[in-house]
């Protein structure tokens, strides 16, 4: 017997066409692990910051230290995880090296998730 307040069929019927087309069309386990990560590592509001600072503006670690009030080798320590899931990149100019988000894909998942608060 369903808990009250939970929706649940009352009979046991598998829709084997839907089945198969999400089958089908469902991402391979790898890849799903991949996307987990990648949220996770959105999960942690200190990464979320940066990644939205580097939304607004290209950066160095000087300029996100300074702008959440954290050290640069906590900030150096993010930034590491965060290229390495391909959500930001870098270039040198001289002395100096600047971070931005990897693409607009980035872009678009916090402009979309903002939104979805928002709503």
């Amino acid at each position: 017997m369903p808990e009250t307040g939970m929706c649940a069929c009352e009979t046991v019927f598998v829709d084997e066409e839907k089945v198969r087309t999400v089958q089908e069309n469902i991402s391979p386990d790898e890849t799903l692990h991949i996307l987990a990560n990648t949220f996770k590592l959105l999960g942690e509001p200190t990464r979320l910051k940066i990644l939205l600072a580097l939304s607004i503006e290209e950066l160095c670690v000087c300029d996100i230290a300074s702008l959440l009030g954290i050290t640069r080798s906590a900030i150096s320590h993010q930034l590491r995880l965060l290229k390495s899931s391909r959500l930001v990149k870098f270039r040198r100019a001289g002395k100096m090296v600047y971070y931005s988000l990897d693409d607009q894909h980035v872009k678009h998942l916090l402009k979309d998730g903002l939104e979805h608060l928002n709503d």
